[in-house]
């Protein structure tokens, strides 16, 4: 039996969009290789508002997490975390001989503009990493306003892991004066797992191009000069995945639309935080709440396996928790192709099993 997916990637694909990972092959120097790339570029670019040069990479989330720090950090990075991927941004400047500092807000509480100002005034930073929605912890920051600190200090670069809620969130990339802003495609965007993508600015090129040492696979320098040349890769990309994007793209963009899409997640997120409040609680404080995975606290202490099990044999399947709340708060993600029947078909589904009332 198939599980409806509700954990934060990978999600349901809808099966059209599936289909296309089996268009035939072309040639990756190709003529239609390049219009392909070309047409993905400016469909992200209206999502991503930005005019940013889109790149993608056959890797995880993580794969652009790595070039981009390692790409952009000349003097020493600062790394914000409210949760998991925010000390993994920071693990991995470690790993590459990146100079960075981690500064960690409080359980539950975002990164606030107030600390980005405090690190920044300092003088030792020309690197600002922050997670605008962590997976781990259903927080999301407040980027646009720390967007607007960074932007008082010349030669600091803005990074942002967008990766699960790039598509299901407004992000205004240029107007928030973001640097590179990172997605991968099995989480919002509605694909399977196996490409990432950025957009990244001129600044950060120009950057880049000040590092020697930035590695052969990621380096944005190479990507960047390679996509603006003839929107094509140093390496073979993943065509399979690029037919489905391509593809995926055109459905939001120009079908169900950007403003629509933002509009549903943030509905069903809504009504999933006020279920979660009537049974549990929320991790993220308010304010800071994502609108694509909601973190809930296991205040009743129920027993996740078994839950997740029972929910298993109805054809459904949640997250528990991630790193070190694993066992005190689970997780419901209403990504991508979710709608309000599904989401209300899990939540009943979850109460009968636990006696919940409804």
């Amino acid at each position: 039996m198939h599980k409806k997916l509700f954990i934060p990637g990978p999600v349901e694909v809808a099966p059209e969009v599936l289909a296309k990972m089996a268009t035939p092959m072309i040639g990756h120097r190709s003529k239609d290789a390049t219009t392909l790339q070309q047409s993905i570029s400016e469909k992200l670019q209206k999502l991503m508002f930005t005019e940013n040069t889109i790149i993608l990479s056959t890797s995880s989330g993580t794969g652009l997490m790595e070039a981009a720090i390692r790409c952009c950090t000349r003097k020493r990075a600062a790394v914000f975390s409210v949760g998991s991927f925010g000390d993994r941004w920071y693990d991995i400047a470690r790993f590459n001989n990146i100079e960075a500092d981690k500064f960690t807000s409080e359980p539950g509480q975002p990164t606030t503009p107030e600390m980005v100002e405090e690190a920044l005034q300092t003088g030792k930073y020309d690197v600002v990493t922050v997670q605008h929605n962590e997976t781990s912890s259903g927080i999301m920051n407040p980027v646009q306003a720390i967007g607007e600190v960074v932007k008082k200090y010349d030669g600091v670069l803005f990074l942002v892991d967008a990766v699960s809620s790039l598509g299901g969130a407004k992000i205004e990339v240029d107007a928030w004066g973001i640097d590179v802003c990172i997605t991968s495609t099995q989480k919002c965007l509605g694909l399977p797992p196996g490409l990432s993508l950025c957009s990244v600015s001129e600044r950060a090129y120009e950057a880049a191009k000040q590092k020697e040492f930035r590695g052969f696979y990621l380096d944005l320098v190479k990507l960047y000069e390679q996509v603006k040349k003839n929107y094509q890769y140093p390496s073979t990309p993943s065509l399979s995945h690029m037919f489905a994007l391509d593809y995926q793209l055109e459905r939001i963009v120009n079908q169900e639309g950007i403003e629509n899409r933002f509009a549903r997640h943030a509905k069903l997120a809504d009504l999933l935080r006020a279920w979660a409040e009537k049974h549990f609680s929320l991790f993220a404080a308010p304010g800071c709440r994502s609108n694509t995975v909601t973190c809930i606290n296991n205040t009743i202490g129920f027993d996740f396996a078994d839950l997740n099990k029972k929910l298993g044999e109805r054809g459904y399947t949640i997250s528990n928790g991630y790193g070190k709340y694993k066992d005190i708060t689970f997780r419901i993600a209403t990504m991508a192709e979710c709608t309000e029947a599904d989401l209300l078909d899990l939540l009943g589904n979850i109460e009968e099993i636990l006696g919940l009332e409804a």
